[in-house]
């Protein structure tokens, strides 16, 4: 009886926290992490479809004795390890999965982010966009983020290539494609990237103002601009098609990503694909939310988050995210002086992927020195091109560092 009770508290989480091979005082830092993160979802409303997901995932792979994630199924450090699925999928194989092991697998194969932009394409309205083509160089603008961000976390030295390529990507301000970059080239820093990509995303009310402010002036913040151009069902159809064609024949590796958001916008364009399209957006969006959001959170152990690596994540990553919309301001600024006058300047800070939450900002800013002064419309067209040029920085990186 003794020894059935001295085996039943051998198997609790108490006795493995505190006799595991992680200090304790590691757990309980992951566990404040996951209180902030519930706090800013529930209190703060910042994400919280994502946010509040990831930090059950952080909870309950930082659990010991659940057993529900192994990283070590999905990477390894011995150069002879090749990840197998059905090794994981057939316990018969010597690998008993967790449930999160499943779930992660949608990440691992790169099958949720392309998901996700078939959703994201369906509600996305590239009307703005198709009617000021011009709005596309400043979404391209509003990679620059991603460029010094990598080039920073290469030259830091901490950083192998993939990682620092996995780090820039988090300046596109785009959740799924810094997630399908990340797993690909440095799936070990999944955790710290997603979270800091999200946050920050959830932040722009925060972050970007004060950088609208400095980089723009008061007479630029008050230019209204011209009603845009009616925009014909044929040019709807149209443009979703051409997009694909374009990228893929320029970066393959941006097919994945800019494939899936193409074909969701053409559910909703077509006009005759509407019950698909509301799926899309509904269903299968908030479905593989939730799973994309577990399973990133899966991945924040407290083995491997805890480390000097996650905080220069972060500090880059806010970096990034300010150049990024540097970038896009100062692009805007430069055409707003070839057009004599006719560009808002704080459109371009939409230019980073945030869709609609960078565009509503430029709207804000906009109307706080003028009242009468409507951006939003004219902000959409950089905010849905900034969705294209992470798409396309993401395919560019993964094309050019060998995985």
């Amino acid at each position: 009886m003794l020894d059935t009770l001295y085996t039943f508290f051998r198997s609790m989480g108490f006795y493995k926290l505190f006799n595991g091979d992680v200090a304790v005082w590691k757990y309980l830092i992951m566990y404040v992490i996951v209180g902030v993160l519930v706090y800013l979802a529930i209190v703060k409303q910042f994400e919280p479809l994502l946010l509040l997901p990831i930090a059950v995932g952080m909870l309950l792979t930082n659990l010991p004795g659940t057993e529900m994630f192994h990283m070590e199924y999905f990477i390894s450090n011995d150069p002879e390890f090749e990840f197998n699925v059905l090794k994981i999928l057939n316990p018969s194989g010597g690998s008993e999965a967790g449930l999160l092991d499943l779930l992660y697998l949608g990440v691992k194969l790169g099958i949720y982010p392309s998901l996700i932009f078939i959703g994201i394409g369906a509600m996305t309205d590239f009307t703005p966009l198709i009617s000021n083509p011009k709005s596309l160089l400043m979404g391209a603008g509003a990679q620059l983020g991603v460029f010094v961000a990598f080039s920073g976390a290469l030259m830091s030295g901490v950083f192998t290539i993939a990682e620092a390529a996995s780090i820039g990507i988090i300046g596109g301000a785009d959740g799924p494609t810094a997630i399908l970059v990340t797993k690909t080239l440095a799936p070990h820093l999944l955790g710290a990237i997603a979270i800091a990509a999200y946050s920050y995303m959830a932040l722009i009310p925060l972050i970007q103002p004060p950088i609208m402010k400095l980089l723009t002036t008061d007479k630029e913040r008050r230019i209204k601009m011209t009603a845009l151009r009616p925009v014909s069902q044929l040019e709807k159809v149209i443009f979703p098609i051409l997009v694909t064609a374009v990228v893929c024949w320029i970066v393959p590796t941006a097919g994945p990503l800019i494939g899936a958001l193409m074909f969701g916008n053409l559910l909703t364009v077509c006009g005759c694909t509407g019950r698909l399209s509301g799926v899309v957006q509904n269903g299968l969006m908030n479905a593989i939310t939730v799973f994309l959001g577990i399973s990133v959170g899966a991945t924040a152990t407290a083995e491997n988050f805890l480390s000097l690596q996650t905080l220069l994540i972060i500090v880059l990553g806010l970096t990034a995210f300010c150049i990024s919309t540097a970038g896009g301001l100062l692009t805007a600024k430069i055409m707003n002086v070839i057009s004599g006058g006719k560009i808002n300047p704080l459109i371009g800070s939409a230019g980073v992927s945030a869709v609609p939450m960078a565009a509503r900002v430029s709207q804000k800013e906009g109307q706080k020195v003028d009242p009468t002064n409507f951006l939003l419309m004219h902000a959409m067209g950089p905010n849905v091109a900034g969705v294209i040029g992470s798409a396309v920085a993401a395919g560019f990186l993964l094309a050019l560092i060998p995985h």
